[in-house]
């Protein structure tokens, strides 16, 4: 489909080798501060997921509030409000006035709601906050996600997205400890414990937003919206922190790129549904699988322990902190191989295994030969291998788009994951677990392992083989002049 449909004026054309600068730079300290400054993003939504989790019973107890349990479902409802809806607005914002601002955009709105949220006097107050919350962390994703694609050498761009999207376990990690004191009655008072846990988050997320002054908007945005001279001298900056950063630059590829200012809305859908069909199926599969398995089997693992197990509230917190260390490890020990072995067979591989260890695991806890230890350690495995196939769904979703459209791609797979694990999933799996029958919830089990199974077929079949390759070779930018 040939999207540009008259010559250009030579006005009108912009030639850059920036992507092939950017391609062929060493790591560097620049690239630790990019990942600490937009990484944390990922531990912030750990933090927040299970921070959530944990406080449902001290806002029901809490004088001023005394949330009803349907109130507290709400709520939750509004978290996941605010994240669809933030990532569909600041996603395409994103790729209309740039990463930059809105990294700063999408933080503020996370760190002022997270404080709000600590100072809520009532349900409503409670609720506009959290949604707050949401739209700040949606937004996140998409802004800071097409920001990491852009700055990371290709060679690198697999391993490096999956230890930053694995850094949501930290926050859960975090989170879980940090619940087991301040909500500990002996320790802080029920009234201010779940009230300092909000602050906290806010307090650990503002000098991340002035570590962000030093990291540059995307120069391939900045050329590829026909502001190559923003664009170059933001390069060179980035170039100076690398003694061999100003190399020749005869043979590097340039691109030839029609200026244009945004995208418009009918040709982002066009190139989803119509140009690249295919990999909008390979994106869904691979989103809609790890979304209902992550919403559905970890994030009501804790009804599990409670009612077949008996293990209480407090205790479920060390099992859940088990289950963070797994999903932390395997991304970080697994993310090499995506950029060496390459991602189509890492990405159905981990897929694969993920989907036939929850059949084994769930066997056996149907047939009830597991402890509640032993079921954990089963789950710390099956997700060692779930967490690194999770984090390749947003890896291949962020680089199989053409750059014109990557935040609000990013955006819409993201809001389509939210909503459907976060609603599907939870109430199909709650009323399993309320039912007390094992087999009935290894039917979950089983529904999920075979979404993931499908999602592995999927991506060994149709795929795309983007290992250390240039972005711009992935998916060619919308306004390239020499597009195939």
């Amino acid at each position: 489909m040939d999207r540009i449909k008259a010559t250009p004026s030579p006005a009108q054309i912009v030639e850059t080798d920036i992507p092939a600068r950017l391609d062929r730079l060493p790591w560097g300290p620049f690239h630790t501060m990019v990942v600490i400054g937009l990484g944390v993003t990922w531990i912030l939504d750990g933090l927040e997921v299970t921070l959530v989790g944990a406080i449902g019973g001290a806002l029901k107890q809490d004088q001023m509030l005394a949330l009803t349990n349907f109130q507290v479902g709400l709520a939750g409802s509004a978290y996941l409000a605010g994240a669809v809806m933030g990532a569909l607005l600041f996603g395409w914002a994103t790729d209309i006035f740039g990463r930059q601002k809105l990294f700063f955009v999408t933080l503020g709105v996370y760190l002022v709601g997270t404080a709000l949220t600590a100072l809520s006097w009532n349900f409503a107050s409670f609720a506009f906050f959290r949604l707050l919350v949401g739209a700040g962390i949606g937004g996140e994703y998409a802004a800071v996600n097409s920001a990491i694609q852009e700055l990371i050498p290709a060679r690198l761009r697999g391993q490096t997205d999956l230890a930053i999207n694995g850094s949501f376990w930290i926050g859960a990690g975090f989170g879980a400890l940090g619940t087991l004191f301040l909500l500990d009655p002996a320790l802080v008072a029920p009234a201010y414990g779940w009230r300092a846990a909000f602050l906290i988050g806010a307090a650990l997320g503002l000098p991340i937003f002035f570590l962000r002054f030093f990291i540059p908007e995307s120069p391939r945005w900045l050329a590829m919206h026909g502001r190559e001279g923003e664009a170059e001298a933001v390069m060179e900056r980035i170039e100076e922190h690398f003694p061999q950063g100003r190399q020749d630059r005869g043979g590097l590829k340039k691109l030839r790129l029609r200026r244009r200012s945004h995208t418009p809305l009918p040709e982002v859908f066009a190139t989803l549904f119509r140009v690249y069909p295919l990999r909008t199926f390979v994106g869904v599969s691979l989103v809609a699988a790890q979304a209902f398995l992550y919403n559905a089997v970890f994030f009501t693992y804790a009804l599990t322990l409670g009612d077949f197990y008996g293990v209480s509230p407090r205790d479920s917190s060390w099992h859940l902190l088990a289950l963070a260390v797994g999903n932390f490890v395997g991304p970080l020990a697994l993310g090499r191989l995506f950029d060496t072995v390459g991602r189509k067979p890492m990405i159905a591989a981990t897929y694969a295994i993920s989907g036939l260890l929850i059949l084994c695991v769930g066997a056996l806890f149907a047939l009830d030969l597991l402890t509640a230890s032993q079921q954990t350690a089963g789950w710390m495995l099956t997700f060692f291998f779930a967490s690194a196939a999770a984090c390749s769904a947003y890896l291949t979703v962020s680089e199989i788009f053409p750059l014109e459209m990557r935040a609000l791609a990013i955006a819409l797979f993201y809001a389509f994951g939210t909503l459907l694990g976060g609603i599907s999933g939870p109430l199909l799996f709650g009323a399993l677990v309320a039912s007390g029958e094992r087999w009935a919830v290894f039917g979950g089990y089983a529904v999920s392992a075979i979404l993931m199974i499908a999602a592995a077929i999927v991506e060994w079949k149709f795929g795309i083989a983007a290992e250390r390759q240039p972005l711009e070779a992935v998916a060619p930018p919308l306004t390239a002049l020499d597009r195939g």
